[in-house]
């Protein structure tokens, strides 16, 4: 597993490659975080983000938040020092594991595993949000097509959808892709006498 390490810190640095390597994970990236951070992740193709800051200041915070939302990785973030807001930040932005006043090299891993952890069941969930709201905008089209199918052959909801499936069948299309060509047909040419 390749993680990418960001600190301003090149000793704190060095215990985190070291904790990392005791727990038998020696693919490691110094990241320098003086340079575009996003880039240098994206370069190197890690699993796993590991950030560690002493005192961040709210604009360093906000950098490294807005970063955590453009990645798409478990971001592990150590912090000396922090409020309810930057936690609550930190989770909004992304963050998996936010951990205050916590830098050992002894419970490095086990925070990466839990940042692995709750990032891999975040995506799940964002997943299956997105599977449900597709889900829902094919049935409400669907329904939009029957009820246009239903007016114009004079026919009832069994029998329009029996044409939206026999049509989808014939064009080895989903129901939902006749549907919308139905709907998007009817939008364009409006009524007919």
């Amino acid at each position: 597993m390749r993680i990418a390490i960001i600190d301003t810190s090149t000793t704190r640095a060095a215990i985190i490659a070291e904790g990392l390597r005791e727990a038998g994970l020696d693919d490691q990236v110094l990241i320098d975080p003086a340079g575009p951070i996003v880039r240098q992740i994206e370069a190197c193709a890690p699993e796993v983000v590991l950030i560690n800051l002493e005192n961040p200041g709210r604009d360093l915070l906000e950098d490294f938040f807005a970063m955590s939302r453009a990645l798409d990785r478990p971001i592990a973030m150590f912090v000396d020092q922090s409020d309810a807001e930057s936690a609550l930040a930190a989770v909004d932005a992304g963050v998996s594991a936010y951990v205050v006043d916590g830098l050992a090299k002894q419970r490095i891993k086990p925070v990466l595993d839990v940042a692995i952890r709750r990032f891999q069941a975040f995506s799940r969930l964002q997943a299956e949000l997105a599977e449900a709201k597709t889900a829902l905008a094919d049935r409400q089209t669907i329904d939009r097509a029957k009820a246009i199918l239903m007016r114009r052959r004079g026919i009832d909801e069994p029998a329009a959808y029996a044409l939206l499936r026999g049509h989808a069948m014939q064009s080895n299309r989903r129901i939902a892709e006749v549907a919308e060509a139905i709907v998007t047909s009817e939008a364009l040419m409006g009524e007919l006498p």
